[in-house]
């Protein structure tokens, strides 16, 4: 965090201009934090399938932070509840500004066009202001290309097998997307104990970082005949997996992650974002007969609580992050990151500002 007087700065940001198109390095004026604000400089950031989608505590100067797109105010009744990690007091929300005011705080250095935000966070700057509520602080000692993995798809992936489907020991799994959010979810259900973790992609070169991250087994839909993957991990586990996770963001997929999971007890936990929204057909037979469906944002984590714990699994070498980082590029080369991710050629790109990887190795 900044220790000077707060006063307007001058900085570089990549900006989107229209939908689908490639973001543009401008020099972009952030202006002073205001009540329940802080301004942070953003040393290093990383794609998340959410910004594709979109085309993603007390704290004093110099503490290291991740900001995360959701809110812990840590007063409302949502936030006191372990049965909630939806902030009732500053919902998500897909404004263009601050949760508090809806206003941004960037506008263009040459014109002093409005530059709007995204999520609250807009971390493709070299400074941004974040609600104070949407700030986690976090060990020193995690570096910094590690830290910001924690901001959405790591956390959400384990924090879905641990939080919300709250996965037992000596389980089966069945993961539905291996991109960075279904591998998380393995690693999550394997530090739970399952005992046999069947992931569902079309991609087999995935297959060596998840065995890596827990994967016992994959299933790749092209090559099986004529059967529903459903029908086929039944046949696996006698009668479905205990836990099913959709982590890819399509209605069918998400039905077919449900059919997938066992009569009496199976549990089914939505990740994906499907952008068109489109509806759910589910049985209510199969509801009555004891299968459930659950959603979750960030995977049930309570950020300012959670994340810490997170870090601290991190150093002690009981959480993987390495893994997740399968490139890095300097700021000037966001659009490649872009292109990576759409390729399905990248799991997280790092994304470092200017210089901010050679200070952080020489400090």
């Amino acid at each position: 965090m900044e220790q000077n007087t707060p006063r307007p700065i001058r900085c570089k940001a990549a900006v989107c201009k229209a939908p689908g198109q490639t973001l543009v390095i401008e020099e972009v004026e952030v202006a002073p934090p205001r009540a329940h604000e802080v301004r942070i400089k953003i040393l290093c950031t990383s794609l998340c399938h959410t910004d594709l989608t979109f085309w993603q505590m007390k704290v004093t100067a110099g503490d290291t932070v991740v900001p995360v797109f959701l809110a812990q105010c840590g007063d409302c009744a949502d936030c006191l509840s372990h049965r909630s990690n939806i902030c009732s007091k500053l919902p998500p929300s897909f404004s263009a500004g601050l949760p508090r005011d809806g206003t941004t705080r960037f506008s263009l250095a040459a014109t002093g066009q409005p530059v709007y935000m995204f999520l609250t966070i807009s971390s493709f700057a070299e400074y941004t202001v974040v609600d104070v509520a949407h700030v986690v602080k976090v060990a020193a000692a995690l570096p910094l290309e590690k830290a910001c993995l924690l901001s959405c798809g790591v956390s959400t992936g384990v924090g879905a097998a641990w939080k919300v489907a709250a996965v037992e020991a000596g389980s089966t799994v069945a993961v539905f997307g291996l991109g960075t959010v279904g591998l998380a979810v393995a690693q999550g259900a394997k530090m739970c104990g399952a005992k046999r973790i069947i992931v569902i992609d079309l991609n087999p070169d995935k297959l060596d970082i998840g065995k890596k991250l827990g994967v016992t087994d994959f299933l790749n839909p092209n090559d099986i005949e004529e059967k529903p993957v459903s029908e086929v991990i039944k046949e696996m586990t006698g009668g479905g997996a205990d836990y099913c996770f959709e982590c890819v963001g399509s209605a069918p997929v998400m039905e077919e992650a449900f059919k997938s999971s066992r009569t009496g007890w199976g549990k089914t936990v939505i990740l994906g974002s499907d952008g068109s929204a489109k509806p759910l057909s589910i049985s209510s037979s199969d509801i009555k007969r004891g299968r459930s469906v659950h959603g979750a944002l960030l995977g049930g984590i309570k950020p300012k609580d959670d994340i810490p714990v997170l870090v601290q699994k991190y150093l002690d070498k009981e959480l993987q992050l390495d893994e997740f980082v399968t490139h890095e590029v300097g700021f000037d080369e966001i659009n490649g990151a872009f292109d990576l991710l759409q390729q399905g050629k990248s799991l997280r790109c790092i994304i470092w500002m200017d210089g901010a990887k050679e200070r952080t190795i020489s400090a």
